[in-house]
């Protein structure tokens, strides 16, 4: 975990750049980038096209092809679920942090029942008794405390991310039991919820590659599913809005 706190730390900083370049040039025309959101649009645009054209395409998609293709269905729930069973303590804390007693128990009791009778979160007795995960991240925490989400990132082989939640990720990895996680077992926990996040969008390939600007559709996306997550799903949004919505909802539980 401790190269992503530091690339974060460093690429956090970037934001300070955002007014070395702000115009595009698109059909011939000249474009100003004027997102308060994305101060850094320049870099970003170029972070995404490296990870969306040359990780994704080359690296990351045949690999969650390639595993949903080989590795049986019930090995793939089971280590799902261990690897989110892991982060069962941290929602506890992070429920408790914002008042919700209720959801940080339930966190706390699917813990200790997983990793008991669940062997090791192997199998998800919790949920198979219809205790249900009440999933938070510290990042939420700081957006129920008011926290702004800060300048938007698109970070290379990790995707996009913003100052709000780069803190919140590196907060939630210094919680037990994932501190404790030695190099190997914490890439294979990674590498699995990566996996496993990229095969659930596949069949949305399509809408993201027939969107007029792919990276703004991410961009939204990723924006809405933050707001999503801190408000618990009672997001309000326009008529005008309706409309983008259709389109992007299928992403917002799977970025």
């Amino acid at each position: 975990m401790t190269n992503k706190k530091v690339i974060f730390s460093f690429l956090s900083l970037l934001f300070l750049l955002g007014g070395c370049t702000s115009t595009r040039v698109v059909d011939g025309q000249v474009q100003e980038y004027n997102d308060p959101k994305d101060p850094i649009e320049p870099f970003n645009r170029v972070m995404w096209d490296f990870n969306y054209d040359v990780l994704d395409a080359y690296l990351l998609r045949p690999a969650a092809v390639a595993y949903v293709g080989v590795m049986p269905q019930f090995a793939r729930t089971g280590l799902l679920n261990m690897a989110e069973n892991l982060e069962e303590p941290s929602n506890s804390l992070n429920n408790l942090l914002q008042g919700k007693l209720e959801g940080s128990f339930i966190s706390l009791g699917r813990f200790l029942l997983n990793s008991t009778v669940g062997l090791l979160g192997l199998i998800d007795v919790a949920s198979e008794l219809g205790i249900e995960a009440k999933e938070e991240e510290f990042g939420e925490v700081l957006g129920k405390w008011g926290v702004g989400t800060g300048p938007y990132l698109m970070i290379p082989a990790w995707g996009p991310t913003d100052i709000r939640s780069g803190v919140g990720d590196v907060v939630d990895s210094s919680y037990s039991p994932l501190d404790s996680l030695n190099f190997y077992f914490s890439f294979f926990r990674t590498g699995i919820k990566v996996l496993e996040s990229r095969a659930a969008v596949i069949s949305q390939e399509q809408q993201l590659n027939s969107s007029a600007d792919p990276y703004s559709f991410v961009k939204s996306a990723y924006f809405q599913n933050l707001e999503y997550k801190v408000l618990d799903g009672k997001v309000l949004v326009s008529e005008e809005e309706e409309a983008l919505d259709d389109d992007i909802d299928a992403f917002l539980d799977d970025l």
